[in-house]
């Protein structure tokens, strides 16, 4: 099975830090701004959106092809509600929306599609994690 990988590198302290994400090709700046208020730059969420979203249309035009459909394009927007619950910032909602371009099928028969890939794509099932496991070094 395929195993990937990212990495970030955060430097300084919160409020004043900067640090940076990256997986294959991508490189992103990263800051308490970008994260917390409109600030230049990425973010852990909007990566998890973009995440979300890119495995979604993947999944959903899987299923939509196994089943004779023809789906020429399929695009998902994700939106990552990061909010404070019990003083502690928490994605509390995630909002997908989807709109395909699919030969061969009704609207309702699309959105039932999509209905059961919110339920099972990776990414979806993912964030309902069973096992979570950390390997930290101090340098």
């Amino acid at each position: 099975m395929a195993v990937r990988s990212a990495t970030a590198q955060w430097n300084g302290n919160l409020n004043e830090g900067h640090g940076t994400l990256g997986f294959g090709s991508f490189e992103g700046n990263y800051s308490f701004a970008s994260r917390f208020e409109d600030g230049d730059g990425t973010n852990p969420e909007e990566l998890l959106g973009a995440a979300h979203a890119g495995c979604f249309s993947m999944a959903l035009s899987a299923a939509l092809a196994r089943e004779g459909y023809d789906p020429r394009r399929v695009q998902t927007t994700s939106k990552i509600h990061l909010v404070k619950k019990d003083d502690k910032m928490t994605i509390t909602q995630i909002d997908l929306t989807v709109v395909g371009e699919v030969g061969g099928i009704d609207e309702e028969t699309f959105k039932k599609f999509a209905e059961d890939t919110r339920e099972n794509c990776i990414v979806s099932r993912a964030l309902n994690v069973d096992k979570m496991t950390v390997d930290a070094k101090l340098v």
